[in-house]
C-alpha cells in the first residue's frame, strides 16, 4: 500500500513535468512567436530553479517544515501558475510565470525523493520500483497529448491547442497538491549542526576537483550540456515543423529507452569500467544529432526515431555514471556534498550556458518559413564530438566506479 501511494506520487510529479515541457518550444514559437533567444530564456528557467532549489531545500525545508507539505504547497502554487501560463497570450506575461514556476517546482524534484527514501527499510532495492512510476507519468503525458488529445497535430498547433497543456498541467499539479497532505509524515531530520553555505551548495565538494581526472569529467560535464540543452529545446518544434505525425507521443520512445538503458548500465560498468562507459554516453549525444541532420519526415523518419531512442543512452551512459563516478570519487564525507556540486554544475550553470547557446544558434538559423534545422543540428553534434575527443585524450582513469547504480532522473 505504502508503495502505491509514493508510486502514485512519482507519477503525477513526473507527468505534470512531461505534460508541458516537451512542447514547450512548439507553443512559444509557433503560439506566441517567440525568438530563438526567448525560447532560450524559457528553457532556462529549469537552470535557474536548479540553481536556486538548493536555497529551498537546503535552508528551508531540511530544518523547519515536513518534507510532504511543503511539497504539497510547491504544487498548490505551481497549479496557480500553471493556470496563468494557460491565459498568458503573450511572451512578456509569460516568461514571469514559467521562471516562478520552474523556481518552485525544481526543489520538489529532491522533494519527493525525500519523501520516498524516508519510507524505506532498504531505498537501493525499493527506491527503482518507485522511480518508475516518474518514467512512466512523463511517457503517459506525451502519449495523452499525441494520441489521446492530438494537440500537437499540425492542425491542432495551428488553433493553439498546445495551450490545453497547461491546463492539463494545472488539474494535475492541483490533484498532486493535495494529495501530499495525506502523505505519510517526513519531518525534518534532527540535526543540531550548523550547515554552512559551502555545505548546502555542495561546495565543500570542490576539494574533489584537485584531482587532475575528476576536473577532467567535471568540465566534461558542463560542456556536454550545451548539445542536451538543443535536445530539450528544439527536438519538439523540429519534429512538428517538419511535418512528423504525432511528434510528443514519438518523443516518449526516449523515455522508454532511458528505463531498458538503466538495466543495462550496472552490467555495462563492469565490463567495460567508467572510463568507456562516459565515452559511449558522449558519443551517442553526436551520433543522434547527425540523425536528426540527415532525417526527414518521409523515408528517413527511421533516422530520427533512432536518435530518440538515443536518449536512454545518451542520458543513463553519461549523467547517471557520472553520478556513479562521483559518487565512488567522493567517499563517504562528501557524499552528498558531492552530488549537490555536480548537479548545480550541469542542470545548473551547464544547462543555463547550453539553453542560451541553442537559442542563439537556433535563431542564427531561423528562415522566413521556418529554420534550416541541418544547420542546427550539425552544431551540437560537433560540439559533442569535440567534447568527446578532449575528453578521450586527457582523461587517464583505469580504474572508475564499478558499482551498480542509483536510479535518478531526468
Amino acid at each position: 500500500m505504502l508503495r502505491t501511494r509514493l508510486g502514485i506520487m512519482m507519477f503525477l510529479q513526473f507527468f505534470i513535468w512531461g505534460g508541458w515541457f516537451v512542447t514547450l518550444g512548439t507553443f512559444l514559437s509557433r503560439n506566441l512567436d517567440a525568438s530563438g533567444g526567448q525560447i532560450g530564456m524559457a528553457f532556462s528557467t529549469q537552470s535557474w530553479g536548479a540553481i536556486i532549489a538548493p536555497f529551498i531545500i537546503g535552508l528551508i525545508a531540511d530544518r523547519y517544515f515536513n518534507a510532504e507539505r511543503i511539497l504539497g504547497v510547491l504544487h498548490l502554487a505551481g497549479a496557480a501558475l500553471m493556470f496563468g501560463l494557460y491565459r498568458a497570450q503573450d511572451f512578456t506575461t509569460f516568461y514571469p510565470l514559467v521562471l516562478v514556476y520552474m523556481i518552485l517546482y525544481m526543489p520538489t524534484l529532491a522533494l519527493v525523493n525525500s519523501v520516498s527514501f524516508r519510507q524505506m527499510r532498504d531505498p537501493s532495492q525499493e527506491f527503482a520500483r518507485i522511480r518508475v512510476w516518474g518514467t512512466i507519468g512523463w511517457i503517459l503525458a506525451g502519449l495523452a497529448i499525441s494520441y489521446l488529445f492530438s494537440w500537437d497535430s499540425a492542425e491542432a498547433i495551428a488553433g493553439g491547442a498546445l495551450r490545453n497543456t497547461f491546463l492539463m498541467c494545472a488539474i494535475a499539479s492541483l490533484a498532486l497538491g493535495l494529495y501530499c497532505f495525506s502523505l505519510p509524515a517526513t519531518p525534518p531530520k534532527a540535526n543540531n549542526r550548523k550547515s554552512g553555505l559551502k555545505e548546502i551548495l555542495g561546495l565543500d565538494a570542490l576539494k574533489l576537483l584537485n584531482d587532475r581526472n575528476y576536473a577532467i569529467f567535471f568540465a566534461a560535464s558542463v560542456l556536454i550540456c550545451i548539445p542536451l540543452a538543443f535536445y530539450y529545446q528544439n527536438a519538439n518544434p523540429f519534429l512538428a515543423e517538419i511535418g512528423v505525425a504525432n511528434p510528443t507521443g514519438k518523443m516518449t520512445l526516449g523515455q522508454v529507452s532511458e528505463v531498458l538503458f538503466m538495466l543495462l548500465l550496472p552490467v555495462f560498468i563492469h565490463r567495460f569500467g567508467i572510463k568507456i562507459t562516459l565515452i559511449v554516453g558522449m558519443l551517442a549525444w553526436a551520433v543522434r544529432y547527425a540523425l536528426f541532420a540527415v532525417g526527414d519526415a518521409g523515408e528517413g523518419v527511421y533516422l530520427l526515431l533512432i536518435g530518440i531512442a538515443l536518449h536512454g543512452v545518451c542520458y543513463d551512459f553519461f549523467f547517471v555514471s557520472g553520478q556513479i563516478y562521483t559518487d565512488a570519487r567522493a567517499g563517504e564525507r562528501f557524499q552528498s556534498a558531492a552530488q549537490g556540486m555536480i548537479t548545480l554544475a550541469t542542470y545548473g550553470v551547464g544547462m543555463l550556458i547550453g539553453f542560451w547557446v541553442a537559442g542563439l544558434i537556433t535563431e542564427h538559423y531561423a528562415t522566413a518559413g521556418g529554420h534550416d534545422w541541418q544547420g542546427i543540428w550539425l552544431f551540437p553534434a560537433c560540439f559533442a564530438l569535440a567534447v568527446l575527443l578532449l575528453f578521450l585524450v586527457t582523461f587517464k582513469d583505469k580504474h572508475g566506479a564499478r558499482q551498480a547504480p542509483e536510479v535518478k532522473r531526468t
